[in-house]
C-alpha cells in the first residue's frame, strides 16, 4: 500500500467515523451508543458479526427482534436493516427509561405495510408492553441480503446513551419485560428513576402546591367578551351563534354577540391523564403503588391522574372541583376554546366555547378512514346518527361547530386503498371500485375513486347537518398530512365546509401551505393540533421536540404568533391539556410530554406564561398591527446542527 493511499484511507475513516469491529454485546460487556447532541442525526452502523447475528438468509423463520436494553432518555431512536433492496427502519419509544427492559419488536413491522386503520396515529403507531413503535414513511419489504444494522437518533437532547446487552431473533413472542430493580413509576404517577424541576416527593408538598395555585390564580386581562371575543372589536349585535366573516382581507370568527373572535384552544381538556395503570400481569415491578379506582366520573379508569384529582378536590365530587379549576385556568391563561376530544362534563357547563367531532358517521365499514358510501342504507344511517348527536346542541350558542373527522389515513395511500377495498370491502364497496376501474386501473383512476367517494361522504354529512343543525359551523376534516392536498380535495372542502381544518406538527405553520389553501378555497383555517415536548420527565419528546421545558414556551410563542399573523388563520388548538400516560395511552401507546399540566395536576409554568403573553397579543398580530416574535427555540431540528454523524 502506498503512503498516499494509506493517508487517504485514514482521512476517509475520520470523516465517516470508522470503528473497530466489536465483540457481540453481553450482559458483562454491553454495547453502548452515545448519540452526540451537536448532530442532526447521530448513530452507528453495525455488521451482523458485530452484533452476533446470523446471516439474513435464515431470518424467514423469525417473528421478533428481542432487545435487552437500557436507554438514558425516552427520546425515540430508530433501528433499521440495510437490505438488498434498500434501508428499512422504524422508530422505537421505550417506557423503561434509566433501567433495563426487554423489547420484542415484531418483524412484520419491517416486512409489511401498516395494517388498515382509520387515522394516522392508529395507522402508524404500534403499542407494546414496554414501549411503542412508529412506522413513519419508511419502505417495507423482505429482510433479505441484510449486511448491516443501523441505530440512530434525530437531534439528540443531552448526549443520550443506549446500552444493549442482548440482541437476537426469536420465533415466538411478544415477551416484553421490565427488568429494573426499582419501580419505574412512583406513588404519584411520576417517573421514579430521575429527578427534575417540579417533581414532588410527598403528599404534603403536593398539597401545598395545590393550595398556592388555588389562592393565587386570577383571571387574566385579555379584553375578552362573554364568549371570548374581543371587546374592542364588536361589528354588530351578533346572530346568537358563531359565524365566520372576512373583513378587509382578513378572516375572523364572530362570536354570538357580534365580537371578532380568534379561537385560542386546547385539545383533550379532560380529567386524569399523566399515567394510566394497565397490563399489571405483564408489567411486574413497573408501578410502586397501584392507585385506588376513583368512584364516579370515568370510574372504569385506574389512573394516577384521576387519583391525584380525587386527593385534591375530594373523592365525593372531584369532577366538579376539577372542572371549576380548569375554567379558572382557561380564564387566567387566555384560553377561550375547549377543543376536540374534551370531556362533556366541562363542555356542558356552558362556560366556554367548544368544538365537537361527529362520531359514528362511518356506518358502511370504511377502510383507512374512507367510508363505504355505496351501501344502500348509508345516507339513512348518516341522517340518523347526526340527528341523534346534534339535537342536544342545536340551539347552544357556546358550540362553535362540528368536525367531520381527524387525519384520515388514506390520503397519499390511494393506490393501496384500492387494493384493500377490493380485498376487504363488502360487495357494494368492491362493486363500486371495480366499476370505476373497468376502463383502466391506473394510479390516477384510483385517486379519482377516492376523491369521488370523499365528495359523496362529505356532501351527505353536510346535508344532514344543514337539516338538523343549521346554526353551527361545519369546521372540517382536520387533515393530517403535511403536504398540500390535491386540488380535487380542496375543491370538495370549498363546496362543503365553512372552515378548513388541518393538524400541523412543525416549528411554525407553513405559510406556503396556508397561502395555497387560502387561494384555492377562500376559506378561513384552523389548526386542530400542534405541540412541543421534551425528555426530562421520562416521557417521549412529542412530535416536535425542544431541549427543555423553558424552550417549550419559546416554541409555543413562535408557532402561535407567526401562525395567527396569516390573514386566514383564525384558530389553533394545542394538543393537549395533560401529559399522556408515561407508560403509554391505551389507543396506540403514545407517551408524550405534551401537556400544559402534569400528572399531579400542576401547570408547566414556562408553557403557561408563554400562552398568556401570546394571548394578549393575538388580536394585534392578526390585525397586522403587531409583529410576531422572532425568537426560535434553541436547536430546532434542521437549524444549526451539524448534518449527521452516521458512522460506518
Amino acid at each position: 500500500m502506498t503512503k498516499t493511499l494509506l493517508i487517504a484511507l485514514l482521512l476517509l475513516c475520520s470523516v465517516v467515523g470508522c470503528k473497530k469491529q466489536t465483540a457481540p454485546p453481553t450482559p458483562q460487556n454491553p454495547l453502548k451508543i452515545t448519540f452526540e447532541s451537536q448532530y442532526e442525526v447521530a448513530g452507528q452502523k453495525f455488521s451482523l458479526k458485530d452484533l452476533g447475528l446470523e446471516s439474513s438468509d435464515s431470518w424467514d423463520k423469525y417473528q421478533y427482534l428481542e432487545l435487552e436494553m437500557r436507554a438514558s432518555s425516552p427520546q425515540r431512536f430508530q433501528i433499521g436493516f440495510n437490505t438488498d433492496w434498500g434501508y428499512n427502519e422504524l422508530r422505537v419509544m421505550p417506557y423503561a427509561v434509566g433501567t433495563w427492559s426487554r423489547l420484542c419488536i415484531p418483524l412484520r413491522l419491517y416486512r409489511e405495510k401498516p395494517r388498515p386503520s382509520h387515522d394516522l396515529a392508529s395507522y402508524n403507531n404500534i403499542p407494546f408492553n414496554m414501549g411503542w413503535y412508529n412506522l413513519g414513511d419508511a419502505a417495507r419489504g423482505p429482510l433479505t441480503g441484510v449486511d448491516w444494522v443501523g441505530i440512530r437518533m434525530h437531534a439528540p437532547i443531552g448526549d443520550p446513551t443506549l446500552e444493549i446487552r442482548s440482541i437476537r431473533f426469536s420465533e415466538t413472542g411478544p415477551n416484553d419485560a421490565y427488568l429494573g430493580t426499582e419501580p419505574l413509576i412512583d406513588e404519584f404517577g411520576q417517573w421514579n428513576l430521575g429527578n427534575y424541576d417540579g417533581k414532588v416527593s410527598s403528599l404534603e408538598e403536593l398539597q401545598q402546591a395545590w393550595k398556592k395555585e388555588a389562592e393565587t390564580i386570577q383571571p387574566g386581562d385579555f379584553n375578552y367578551s362573554r364568549f371570548g371575543g374581543y371587546k374592542q372589536a364588536r361589528i354588530d349585535n351578533g346572530t346568537g351563534y358563531f359565524r365566520v366573516k372576512k373583513i378587509d382581507g382578513r378572516w375572523w370568527f364572530v362570536d354570538p354577540e357580534g365580537y371578532l373572535f380568534l379561537s385560542v384552544a386546547v385539545d383533550c381538556i379532560r380529567p386524569g391523564g399523566g399515567t394510566d395503570v394497565k397490563m399489571l400481569d405483564q408489567r411486574s415491578g413497573v408501578y410502586k403503588e397501584i392507585p385506588p379506582k376513583v368512584l364516579g366520573h370515568l370510574s372504569n379508569n385506574t389512573s394516577f391522574g384521576n387519583w391525584n384529582l380525587a386527593r385534591r378536590y375530594g373523592q365525593e365530587n372531584w369532577i366538579e372541583g376539577w372542572a371549576n379549576m380548569a375554567i379558572k385556568r382557561m380564564e387566567a391563561w387566555g384560553i377561550n376554546t375547549i377543543a376536540n376530544w374534551s370531556d362533556r362534563y366541562i363542555i356542558n357547563k356552558n362556560e366556554k366555547p367548544f368544538m365537537l367531532q361527529l362520531g359514528g358517521i362511518n356506518p358502511g365499514g370504511g377502510i383507512l378512514g374512507l367510508p363505504n358510501v355505496y351501501a344502500p342504507d348509508f345516507a339513512q344511517k348518516i341522517d340518523e346518527v347526526i340527528q341523534k348527536q346534534v339535537t342536544p346542541y342545536k340551539e347552544n350558542p357556546w358550540l362553535i361547530g362540528w368536525f367531520t373527522g381527524n387525519e384520515p389515513a388514506w390520503l397519499g395511500e390511494e393506490v393501496r386503498l384500492a387494493d384493500l377495498i377490493m380485498e376487504h370491502g363488502d360487495d357494494y364497496f368492491k362493486g363500486a371500485i371495480n366499476k370505476h376501474l373497468a376502463t383502466g386501473d391506473t394510479p390516477e383512476k384510483r385517486k379519482e375513486f377516492a376523491y369521488n367517494t370523499l365528495r359523496i361522504y362529505l356532501e351527505t354529512v353536510d346535508k344532514a347537518l344543514e337539516k338538523y343543525d343549521p346554526h353551527h359551523l361545519h369546521i372540517g376534516l382536520r387533515l393530517g398530512n403535511s403536504t398540500i392536498p390535491a386540488d380535487q380535495i380542496l375543491d370538495i372542502c370549498k363546496d362543503v365546509y365553512d372552515v378548513y381544518s388541518f393538524n400541523s406538527y412543525s416549528l411554525t405553520p407553513s405559510k406556503e401551505y396556508m397561502d395555497y389553501i387560502s387561494n384555492r378555497t377562500d376559506l378561513p383555517m384552523i389548526i386542530g393540533e400542534f405541540h412541543f415536548g421534551t425528555t426530562d420527565r421520562g416521557m417521549a419528546q412529542s412530535l416536535w421536540q425542544v431541549d427543555n421545558q423553558k424552550e417549550r414556551g419559546v416554541a409555543y410563542r413562535y408557532y402561535v404568533e407567526n401562525g395567527y399573523a396569516h390573514p386566514a388563520l383564525i384558530g389553533a388548538a394545542y394538543f393537549q391539556w395533560c401529559d399522556q400516560s408515561t407508560t403509554g395511552r391505551t389507543l396506540d401507546g403514545e407517551n408524550y410530554n405534551c401537556g400544559i399540566v402534569d400528572v399531579v395536576d400542576l401547570p408547566y409554568v414556562d408553557q403557561v406564561e408563554a400562552m398568556i403573553e401570546s394571548a394578549k397579543r393575538l388580536y394585534g398580530i392578526h390585525m397586522g398591527e403587531i409583529q410576531p416574535v422572532t425568537d426560535l427555540p434553541k436547536r430546532p431540528r434542521g437549524y444549526g446542527l451539524i448534518p449527521n454523524k452516521w458512522n460506518e
